[in-house]
């Protein structure tokens, strides 16, 4: 039990690839074996995240069940893992919507051996990222998630898999680019990549020191936009977004549950963990620019699902609108930090993101669902299919509305509280969101309008066309999103006490 204490974070980070790596190992033609083995191994580190959750205290200030080994001495770069409440939550989502992806993808009957694989190898990339406590990990575990969901969507995608995954790549890998150097800037200046260290150093320097030839400020202002910019292309936020429709639409569907659900959140955690600590001044100077594009982002994500015809694409521009809300906390809290306000938003802004990833896995899956009896995602070949399939069509709705922000589901909470921070000290910006509100309304109302309701689809309703029911090993995949939406909807202290904790302390 003293090992699994010590050795805990580590255990649910590289579990996953050790898994992965015994795969090798098995039958390729063993599709059965492949299935269960990938789905269990991924079930070992949510097991772990709960004990990991039990054993968690709120109330200590700074990271908890840390561990250091020796990674890059030269550097003075070492593997340095902990959590604190924001990062315990990313890590429990991650664990929990992997073995649910892996679940929803025992209809792949192409290459499953890799297929597997790459999911396992894609979960320890995410949770390294929310682990790690060194920049230099921090950033490795950042490029290393990407390199799967590329094969993922270049190998299992659909027609334009091509393109979109090579968009995906070069815009993350692009955008990753000024976080590179504004790591390294970092590690020369300070002689450490330690989270910790550099939380202290940096913030001790005075206005009037130079660095590198120029002022703190200057230099501090470049590298704040050098990591802004990464992570806003990870977000994504406008104008930034453009790959993520084409990933999204092209991904098979648990490739789009884990996108959705788990990648996005890895830029609004940067925000969080480096660019608010690292750089308050800045972040207040420019809140404005980052609540603008956040707003942006709400607006035109909305009316982009609204136009959408193709019902994966409507629910992928749904997450660059759901998002943006993510941001204007984010940019509320960098505004006002220290306040009540700053504390709300922030808080918001953090359950927005868990909120949002079991609501947007639970979207895709839903999508890829019909995708696999129809074999398309026109809306307007769909209409009439709620006498059809009637158990389907009532998760989709209730999915639907936690997508929507219904009070008494999860959306609700999240969304309110990043509104009633944000408003007090981004007054025109959190009004004028609120248009990208109403607009959600609009396109999740045309989603349902549009696949369920009217006149009995004949087309589907005979023959060899006949849309067959949800299934059982289906159902499992969304209920337990669907358990959590209710409880986080009803009774959300459980995980906002966490947060909030954390939170206050960071900022």
């Amino acid at each position: 039990m003293d090992f699994l204490n010590t050795h805990l974070l580590s255990l649910i980070l590289f579990v996953p690839t050790i898994a992965a790596l015994v795969m090798l190992f098995l039958p390729s033609g063993e599709t059965k074996l492949l299935r269960w083995f990938a789905f269990s191994a991924s079930l070992i580190p949510f097991v772990l995240t709960l004990i990991l959750w039990r054993n968690f205290d709120p109330d200590v200030t700074g990271f908890q069940f840390q561990e250091i080994y020796p990674w890059y001495e030269a550097l003075n770069s070492s593997l340095h893992l902990g959590v604190d409440g924001i990062s315990i939550s990313m890590v429990l989502l991650t664990t929990l919507l992997t073995p649910l992806a892996i679940l929803a993808s025992f209809s792949v009957t192409d290459r499953v051996k890799p297929y597997m694989m790459l999911f396992l190898f894609l979960e320890t990339g995410m949770l390294g990222v929310f682990m790690s406590l060194d920049l230099l990990i921090f950033f490795v575990f950042w490029e290393i998630g990407l390199v799967p969901m590329y094969f993922l969507i270049n190998q299992w995608g659909s027609a334009n898999r091509d393109y979109a995954s090579l968009k995906f790549m070069i815009y993350t890998m692009g955008g990753s680019l000024g976080l590179l150097l504004a790591v390294q800037m970092l590690g020369v200046l300070f002689g450490t990549y330690d989270l910790v260290a550099l939380y202290e150093r940096w913030n001790s320097l005075s206005a009037d020191s130079m660095l590198l030839g120029m002022s703190v400020h200057t230099v501090k202002t470049i590298a704040f936009w050098a990591f802004a910019v990464a992570f806003a292309v990870k977000v994504p936020l406008w104008p930034f977004h453009t790959w993520l429709p084409d990933a999204h639409t092209e991904a098979p569907t648990a490739g789009s549950m884990i996108l959705a659900g788990v990648l996005l959140k890895l830029g609004a955690y940067g925000f969080l963990r480096l660019v608010l600590p690292f750089y308050p001044l800045e972040a207040k100077i420019f809140a404005g620019a980052l609540a603008f594009l956040a707003v942006a982002a709400i607006v035109f994500g909305a009316f982009a699902a609204y136009g959408q015809t193709d019902f994966k694409r409507l629910v992928a521009y749904s997450s660059v609108n759901h998002m943006g809300f993510v941001v204007l906390g984010i940019a509320a809290a960098g505004l006002a930090a220290g306040t009540t306000d700053a504390h709300i938003a922030m808080d918001g802004a953090v359950l927005q993101m868990f909120n949002h990833g079991l609501s947007a896995a639970g979207m895709f899956f839903l999508v890829g669902v019909i995708y696999e009896r129809t074999h398309t995602r026109n809306l307007e070949e769909f209409g009439g299919l709620f006498p059809l399939v009637p158990v389907y069509g009532g998760i989709l709705i209730f999915m639907s509305m936690a997508s929507l922000g219904l009070p008494g589901l999860n959306g609700f909470v999240s969304e309110f509280m990043v509104v009633r921070g944000a408003y007090p000290v981004l007054t025109v910006y959190t009004a004028i969101s609120m248009l990208g509100l109403l607009f959600t309304g609009a396109y999740i109302l045309k989603g349902i309008m549009k696949v369920l309701h009217g006149p009995v689809n004949e087309h589907w309703a005979h023959g060899d066309h006949k849309l067959t029911e949800i299934n059982t090993r289906e159902i499992f995949v969304v209920v337990p999103l669907m358990a959590l939406i209710l409880v986080i909807g009803l009774w959300p202290a459980w995980i906002l006490e966490v947060i909030n904790k954390a939170v206050v302390a960071l900022f």
